[in-house]
């Protein structure tokens, strides 16, 4: 059963302390021939619906709860008949886009999803926001960042929710000792290696 990962990318959205901008996300999507996971679900449900293939998704997984990552994840988890996973501390983030609609399971730290030979483990990389997660997918040397981590530096810390001590300290610790040749897959823009962030990651705090 092969391991496969599809990617594209979609205009919409984000909102936060009373400012709204226009971004693009990554759309990711995991799996193998016949099932799949979600991270993320932005704006437009048909586009990853689309990267789903007919494929049976097994969960639709938050790395956090912005609007502009989790916009359309019930919609989307009513069309496929899947649960929504988020890590808890990111309930109040959630409750500003879905106050009405609660997720179905929680994310925790070193908890993995199998489907077949794919494993993808849990991640807690606080910092953007209280309950953001990175998934590490071994299988590809990848690793889903969100918007902890991107090719230019730490995610935003800036508004509600953030602090840049506890991201530095999460991509550190967290993100820095896994194998250099792992890819980095952020929730926006390009991708880089966690060999690339460590030769710059000096740099980037001193800023």
């Amino acid at each position: 059963m092969g391991i496969r990962l599809d990617h594209a990318t979609v205009e919409g959205k984000f909102s936060l302390d009373g400012e709204v901008h226009e971004v693009e996300n990554n759309l990711w999507v995991v799996g193998v021939d016949d099932q799949c996971l979600v991270i993320d679900a932005p704006h437009d449900v048909a586009a990853v619906r689309e990267l789903i293939a007919g494929r049976e998704v097994m969960a639709v997984l938050a790395t956090h709860a912005h609007d502009d990552h989790v916009r359309v994840a019930p919609q989307l988890a009513d069309a496929v008949g899947a649960p929504i996973y988020l890590h808890p501390a990111d309930r109040p983030v959630w409750e500003l886009t879905h106050p009405t609609r609660e997720p179905d399971g929680r994310l925790v730290d070193r908890q993995t999803f199998h489907l077949g030979r794919l494993n993808l483990q849990v991640m807690h990389t606080p910092g953007h926001s209280p309950g953001s997660v990175c998934f590490y997918c071994p299988d590809l040397a990848t690793v889903f960042t969100g918007d902890t981590l991107f090719a230019g530096g730490p995610g935003a810390t800036g508004r509600s929710f953030s602090d840049y001590d506890t991201i530095v300290a999460s991509i550190r610790n967290r993100l820095l000792p896994l194998p250099p040749r792992t890819r980095v897959r952020p929730g926006h823009g390009p991708g880089t290696t966690i060999g690339e962030v460590v030769e710059q990651f000096d740099e980037w705090v001193s800023r």
